[in-house]
């Protein structure tokens, strides 16, 4: 114990970093609890409080975030950065990027993905603000500058080039290896002049006019990164959860495309209802026509009147009318007839007369 204090004393307080380590300590304490209760909240452990909901409003944890970078960021300018105060704002400011980052993803999307697949841009965002924050305590203060000493412009110049390698390794899709390689520069600088990613932006630059490359890259894909993704998802799954293999919460796109879905579905489903309901009608009437034409016949009446239903010859000439409107493409209305049977008419169009004749 006396060694690390004695540790502490030397390479944190002697190098005024030590806001920079609280608000490090502050950063990862508060995504390690948030992650924690929320794993809780899902899980509905029930001696776990649950989310905070006043009014039926469910408030994220980002707000609260927010909160805590105001208060750290204004306070450290309100106390001109003097001490004890500025220890004090740095392990506030370092708690509200923990929660902030923590709901990245939700930032990103404007909306709730927090138990899907594209939340796990969160887990890449506090894991590379983790490590930016570790490269700039393990250094010098600000890169290689230490104030009353000379500036060692070799080491300056070493981090500059490392992070840009870095940059570059990111762009060709290699998150891991330039994250990691913020803390170790040569492995950022292998990520840099290998192959990228097939997927990456760097890719879709420079292999679009490039085939044996975008194939040398794809091989490579299907060889390689197959492995380390299923290492990833693994040790994602064991930091921050693992996904809904159902997204609970929709992208706001995709919530709009289901509603304009459900809305046309229920519109067919009131036109089929519609349709049925007037194929019943003109069955009806139909029954009821030939119903009362077998009375008439059957009641000897030899010469029916105008208007009556038993005018065979009148039903006969409306039934062709009908069969030459279909097969013309027409909608299949009626009018008034002489036998006085007045049809249902669709989509309110009149029936057209036509001059053709049978045989032509």
């Amino acid at each position: 114990m006396t060694t690390l204090l004695d540790g502490y004393r030397e390479h944190i307080v002697a190098t005024h970093k030590q806001p920079l380590f609280l608000l490090l300590v502050g950063f990862i304490t508060s995504f390690v609890f948030i992650r924690f209760s929320v794993r809780m909240i899902r899980a509905q452990v029930r001696w776990w409080p649950g989310n905070v909901t006043p009014g039926g409003l469910h408030i994220h944890h980002m707000v609260f975030g927010l909160g805590f970078l105001l208060v750290g960021g204004i306070g450290v300018f309100a106390t001109y950065g003097g001490h004890p105060w500025i220890d004090v704002f740095g392990l506030v400011f370092g708690i509200g990027c923990g929660l902030v980052l923590d709901e990245f993803a939700l930032i990103l999307h404007l909306d709730d993905v927090y138990w899907s697949e594209q939340g796990r841009k969160s887990v890449d965002a506090v894991i590379f603000g983790i490590l930016f924050t570790s490269l700039l305590l393990v250094g010098y203060v600000p890169l290689g500058v230490v104030p009353g000493e000379e500036t060692r412009w070799g080491l300056i110049t070493i981090i500059s080039v490392n992070s840009l390698a870095s940059v570059i390794t990111l762009i060709k899709g290699k998150v891991w290896t330039g994250l990691l390689g913020i803390m170790v520069p040569g492995l950022s600088w292998i990520g840099a002049i290998r192959l990228a990613r097939p997927s990456s932006p760097w890719a879709r630059w420079r292999y679009a006019t490039r085939p044996r490359r975008r194939a040398r890259a794809l091989r490579r894909e299907r060889l390689l990164h197959r492995r380390a993704d299923r290492a990833r998802t693994w040790l994602f799954d064991l930091i921050a959860g693992a996904p809904d293999k159902v997204p609970a919460n929709h992208p706001a796109a995709h919530r709009v495309a289901e509603r304009m879905a459900a809305r046309a579905t229920a519109h067919l489903d009131a036109h089929a209802a519609r349709a049925l309901a007037r194929r019943q009608a003109r069955l009806a009437d139909r029954r009821s026509a030939a119903a009362a034409g077998t009375a008439g016949r059957a009641g000897g009446a030899a010469d029916p009147a105008p208007g009556s239903a038993g005018a065979g010859p009148d039903r006969s000439r409306l039934a062709r009318q009908r069969r030459r409107t279909v097969r013309a493409g027409r909608s299949r209305a009626v009018a008034v007839g002489p036998t006085g049977l007045e049809r249902r008419p669709e989509r309110h169009h009149r029936l057209r007369t036509h001059t053709r004749r049978i045989g032509r």
